[in-house]
């Protein structure tokens, strides 16, 4: 063989490879789907598994219905709150089989936060939204009491809904955009991080944003992102896998149009960068971090299928073509992608 036609082999090789790089993201394991029997055909929005025990996983959604697995997902118990079949519970956080909070999102009082602190045998509504303009859209937890939730904009300003005992809920504002507000897709617009960092994700305005909190949420900054903006567009979700390193998602909801729907940070959210869009068209609504082995696992679902990425949204493969709202990942790597008519799939990497 010649010199040149080495040469021209291992350009074709080099070629294949990065290629093949582009298909799939650079980790020795890949995701294996189970499809997983929720008991209920409601369309669920949000997951939240047990930092305490990697098999209680509970998720959430329309009708008033909230399922829970004891088991990783063998078998699954789909209530509805008594009384409460009429509200869309688009986020949830759960600290253990026994306690849980149940977030409504909607107008008025549409919007509300449940607990329960016995399975969900009874549940106490702790907050109820008296602001019949304001849309909660997402909470987020730091511990086992501390938390907040945000609504859309009222009157330039966004509500914030803060608690220190996990009882009771305390309602103040911060000054925002006009017709800026959160999506209450996924129950991932707002995240914590157990050293007191928290993010928002906004959009329906002119520039989408994400707010940033060092301090649980007693002052926050902002940022520009660089996505896709206007009415009805903007950021969906926030996922980051450290206190620097995140992603934000999102897209034009109920369009097929394609990105910029995805930006990263590497510093904690002061500034953002475009990121190549997920493997599916359409908007994303959920994004998630977990950890496979030594690698941080990303995951972003919507309506239009599942990506997952090795590495932070620089590459993306094709998780699963079905619609999906929301992703969770547990503290042993697996993760749960929930949707409509009560879909619920388990991925593990092997």
């Amino acid at each position: 063989m010649s010199q040149s036609s080495r040469a021209s082999r291992a350009l074709q090789r080099a070629v294949a490879i990065s290629a093949l790089c582009i298909a799939a993201p650079a980790v020795a394991q890949r995701p294996v789907l189970t499809v997983q029997q929720s008991g209920s055909s409601a369309l669920f929005q949000a997951v939240s598994v047990s930092a305490r025990d990697p098999d209680v996983v509970w998720i959430s959604g329309h009708a008033g219905t909230y399922a829970v697995t004891r088991d990783g997902g063998a078998s699954w118990s789909a209530r509805v709150v008594p009384g409460h079949d009429s509200l869309q519970f688009r986020d949830l956080h759960a600290v253990d089989a026994k306690r849980a909070w149940l977030m409504a999102a909607g107008t008025g009082d549409k919007s509300g936060i449940f607990q329960t602190v016995d399975g969900g045998a009874s549940w106490t509504q702790v907050f109820v939204n008296r602001d019949t303009a304001a849309f909660y859209d997402c909470m987020a937890f730091w511990d086992d009491t501390h938390a907040f939730a945000f609504s859309d904009a009222v009157a330039a300003r966004i509500p914030i809904v803060r608690t220190e005992n996990g009882r009771d809920w305390t309602v103040s504002s911060i000054a925002a955009l006009d017709g800026e507000g959160g999506f209450a897709a996924s129950g991932s617009c707002a995240l914590t991080s157990s050293g007191g960092d928290a993010w928002i994700a906004t959009g329906s305005a002119a520039t989408p944003r994400v707010w940033r909190s060092g301090d649980r949420g007693a002052t926050w900054q902002t940022s520009v992102l660089p996505i896709v903006g206007g009415a009805g567009a903007g950021a969906t979700a926030v996922a980051f896998r450290d206190r620097l390193h995140g992603i934000a998602v999102g897209g034009a909801i109920g369009s097929k149009a394609t990105g910029p729907r995805a930006a990263r940070t590497s510093d904690g959210g002061v500034t953002w960068t475009v990121s190549p869009d997920p493997s599916f068209s359409g908007a994303v609504y959920g994004a998630a971090y977990g950890v496979s082995g030594s690698s941080a696992i990303l995951i972003a679902v919507g309506p239009g299928g599942a990506s997952w990425s090795a590495d932070d949204g620089v590459t993306w493969a094709v998780l699963d073509s079905a619609a999906y709202w929301s992703v969770g990942f547990s503290s042993s790597g697996a993760a749960w992608l929930v949707g409509p008519r009560g879909r619920v799939v388990r991925v593990d990497w092997r």
